[in-house]
């Protein structure tokens, strides 16, 4: 399984997780984006980047619980609290934007 892009081809798990982290691009981000039915936004790229550098930091992607707690304390309560992201990421904010992001797939999440 694999998502296509400008000519080249980009593998992925059966649930849409690209299986080499260093492949992802912005490029790469917007068309799984475009797969989950998302048109990304500056507040979509807020999170998608706070992932990636949450990822890098710790070596691990956040279950939503960490995600939302990590976020209100990045942007305030306003951004950090479940309402606002799923208005974001309808199919669970911690693995649709990790997905969006590049990340594995959070542990913890079904």
């Amino acid at each position: 399984m694999s998502y296509e892009l400008n000519g080249s081809t980009f593998e992925h798990d059966e649930e849409g997780y690209i299986t080499d982290m260093s492949i992802w691009s912005k490029e790469l981000a917007d068309l799984i984006a475009n797969e989950e039915e998302i048109a990304m936004t500056d507040e979509h790229w807020e999170v998608v980047n706070f992932l990636r550098n949450y990822y890098d930091e710790y070596q691990v992607a956040p279950a939503i619980r960490v995600l939302v707690k990590a976020i209100k304390k990045s942007f305030g309560p306003e951004k950090g609290n479940n309402k606002y992201l799923y208005e974001l990421f309808p199919y669970g904010p911690a693995k649709q934007a990790c997905k969006i992001a590049g990340l594995p797939k959070p542990t913890g999440c079904v």
